[in-house]
């Protein structure tokens, strides 16, 4: 097989060439699959498989191929606007036929119809102990409301501390620990944040964090609360005491203490970058961003759990998948590639290349020990801090309203205000919860 990448291969120009703007075959439809010339003149089924712009686990694609010489595959990557450019794709019948989706956008796509249900060919094709290898909470968060499975786990990222051991040890501050609390958190903050030139300016904060849905919910959780009722998804619980003082914890941090950076005090770069250029001590960052820390950091790397909250420990198991388009004309191709991408080769592969956190919990050693070899720095590197939240349950996954898409909107708009702004109080929530809950009566 080859694979193609951007410059080689337009998958608008061959979904396009291919008609697969058609409408969408349903799953009662298993006749053979349809076969014709392409734009490579290939007689076989052909594929589009989108994913991130990683840099190696794609040629394991051979091995699929091998195993399935009927099926030719061509891999995009992921485009530039992601999220605006893929529900374009998706409304516009280009999208590709498998593709990978994360966070909260991911249920968006799903509630709007665009993936496909893979309930029937889960039960038809995977045992149990496929399904019982994955986290519970991060399998679970793939089904709507309604109980679509709109798709099945591409890799496990636990959210967890990752901080500067050097700023640490110049300023005496005790390393983070599994006894740190949000109290402690504050306090090391605190002692990190510096002026360390003569501008009187603030150079380095304690921490930061990326201001998003997953990432504020875990601090609402850690209080005890909640953005979405557990029980019924067209009801907000962002208005409630417990999230509306997790949500005060983070804006006093910004805007009253000044010791977590908002993100106009890094200039809006991403939070891993901001911790590698050591603008800040410590980072709320998952074990997807290791492979970039741990090739551009210039200092020493510590990794603790998240900190506790109020209420509980908690931590973020991300929702990063692998689905298929409702409108492929390929059910029965598509789902093959699926589970090739969903096998334990393929984890391993991710692994490999990006140091992605197996879903599957039977493969954490392979990745501790493939992280230790490839970075010979991260040998004291407390990497079980990334997977305890999968493998002791306190994990979470995104909370999802019945109408996600219109809840995002309104949610981000105030969180800018509140958190990157520093213009509004938490108690917005209010009337943006009152809202929210207005939009979820047609689609509850």
């Amino acid at each position: 097989m080859k694979v193609y990448d951007q410059r080689q291969f337009s998958r608008r120009y061959f979904l396009k060439s291919m008609g697969l703007a058609s409408a969408a075959l349903t799953l009662s439809a298993c006749v053979p699959t349809r076969t014709g010339p392409g734009p490579h003149g290939s007689n076989k089924v052909q594929l589009v498989y989108q994913d991130c712009r990683c840099r190696g686990e794609q040629l394991m694609l051979e091995r699929f191929t091998e195993a399935h010489p009927q099926i030719e595959v061509f891999y995009s990557p992921d485009p530039e606007n992601f999220e605006e450019t893929m529900m374009a794709d998706l409304e516009g019948g280009t999208a590709p036929d498998v593709m990978a989706g994360c966070c909260d956008f991911f249920p968006v796509w799903a509630q709007k119809g665009y993936l496909l249900d893979l309930r029937p060919y889960v039960q038809a094709d995977l045992d149990a102990s496929n399904v019982a290898d994955w986290n519970a909470a991060q399998y679970n968060t793939f089904f709507t409301a309604g109980g679509l499975q709109y798709a099945l786990p591409k890799y496990h990222g636990g959210l967890a501390l990752l901080y500067n051991k050097d700023l640490f040890d110049r300023y005496k501050v005790p390393y983070p620990d599994r006894s740190w609390t949000h109290d402690d958190y504050h306090d090391a903050m605190s002692k990190l944040t510096r002026e360390t030139t003569l501008d009187m300016q603030t150079d380095i904060w304690g921490s930061t964090l990326d201001i998003s849905w997953e990432r504020i919910q875990v601090h609402v959780n850690a209080w005890g609360g909640h953005l979405v009722d557990p029980d019924d998804n067209t009801r907000s619980m962002m208005a409630n005491p417990e999230a509306l003082a997790a949500m005060e914890w983070l804006r006093a941090r910004m805007w009253d203490d000044h010791v977590m950076a908002s993100p106009l005090d890094v200039l809006k770069v991403e939070p891993r970058q901001a911790f590698i250029d050591q603008r800040v001590a410590m980072v709320e960052e998952g074990s997807w961003a290791l492979k970039d820390i741990l090739d551009a950091a210039p200092f020493r790397i510590g990794v603790a759990p998240f900190p506790a909250g109020p209420a509980r420990q908690v931590t973020l198991a991300t929702t990063d998948g692998f689905a298929i388009y409702s409108r492929t004309k390929y059910p029965e191709a598509a789902w093959e590639l699926l589970k090739f991408l969903v096998s334990r080769e393929y984890s391993l592969a991710m692994a490999e290349a990006e140091l992605l956190q197996p879903a599957r919990t039977s493969l954490i050693e392979d990745w501790v020990r493939i992280i230790r070899e490839q970075y010979p720095q991260a040998a004291d590197l407390d990497l079980a801090a990334f997977a305890e939240g999968q493998q002791q349950g306190y994990a979470v996954t995104a909370e999802v309203f019945a109408n996600m898409g219109d809840a995002l909107k309104l949610t981000r708009a105030a969180w800018e205000q509140i958190f990157t702004l520093g213009q509004a109080p938490v108690d917005i929530m209010k009337d943006v919860a009152t809202q929210i809950e207005q939009l979820q009566r047609p689609a509850g």
